[in-house]
């Protein structure tokens, strides 16, 4: 959804029957949550009953009323404040135990992630990464851990791996200055978009540079200057952002490229354990 349909809902808030009235004005004044509640629950807030959110919805121009739950989640996705998500936490959570409800939110992230899997788009991005003279890494805020975990992974693969810090757009500049066309920029950002991300792909793209953006969907602004996309369902659980399935794409992502260079990995780790064990990086004795 867009802000047209908010402007649709107060347009034709006048010619709605009574209990219409009810579900647009709590849909208008707590749109965060409306996106997040069944047709029973968002009937149970204002007193109709679910048949009426649901002809509610139709009337808006929707198939049904999951259609336009998720038109109102796409709208709020990089709007919510840390302090409106932990707000939209407590009321999908409610009573549910608080640790099963996260994880069984989680679960169905990586469920709906694998529902939206593109296995030509990730065997692209794996030879796009193989056949790269460079490759940088970038993701800020939360999906700097992201970016971290890709890059600790690639460079036991690769000697050409570099992780962009998470900084301003200046010093992102500075830290890619030699990026051309036959490097890779891998960049990873989801809801609320960071600018500094955003702005690393426009320098790459402008640049020549091959991209591979890891983020939620087509309408993310990574896809505007990326050739190639890997799609992980997000959604706001708390000012937490849950990371779940999007290191779970990264994770197939390095499982393909190390299989695609098993001879090398293989060699990598070979030295790397001899190297752990004389150094005694782990302890081995429990």
């Amino acid at each position: 959804m867009n802000d047209d349909l908010l402007r649709s809902i107060e347009e034709k808030l006048p010619q709605f029957s009574k209990s219409q009235k009810l579900i647009a004005n709590f849909i208008l004044s707590h749109y965060e949550k409306a996106a997040y509640m069944t047709a029973l629950r968002l009937g149970s807030a204002v007193n109709v009953s679910e048949s009426t959110v649901v002809r509610f919805a139709i009337e808006m121009g929707f198939a049904g009323y999951p259609q336009m739950q998720k038109a109102l989640q796409s709208h709020i996705k990089n709007r919510l404040t840390s302090l409106q998500r932990m707000d939209v936490s407590r009321s999908r959570i409610g009573d549910e135990n608080p640790v099963a409800g996260v994880l069984n939110q989680d679960i169905d992230k990586i469920r709906r992630t694998l529902e939206i899997v593109n296995n030509e788009k990730f065997e692209d991005a794996v030879s796009t990464i193989l056949a790269a003279k460079r490759v940088y890494i970038q993701g800020a805020m939360s999906s700097g851990l992201l970016a971290s975990f890709m890059h600790y992974y690639l460079r036991m693969i690769f000697d050409k791996v570099t992780l962009v810090g998470a900084v301003g757009t200046a010093e992102i500049y500075q830290q890619m200055i030699h990026i051309g066309e036959e490097d890779l920029l891998i960049a990873m950002s989801f809801p609320r978009y960071a600018s500094s991300t955003i702005e690393a792909c426009r320098f790459a793209h402008d640049e020549g540079a091959h991209i591979i953006a890891i983020t939620d969907g087509e309408n993310s602004p990574l896809t505007e200057f990326a050739h190639t996309s890997l799609f992980a369902y997000t959604d706001m659980v708390s000012f937490v952002d849950s990371l779940v399935a999007p290191m779970s794409v990264i994770n197939a992502l390095i499982a393909m490229v190390s299989s695609a260079n098993r001879c090398r990995v293989e060699q990598t780790f070979s030295k790397l354990e001899q190297l752990w064990d004389s150094q005694r990086v782990y302890k081995t004795d429990v």
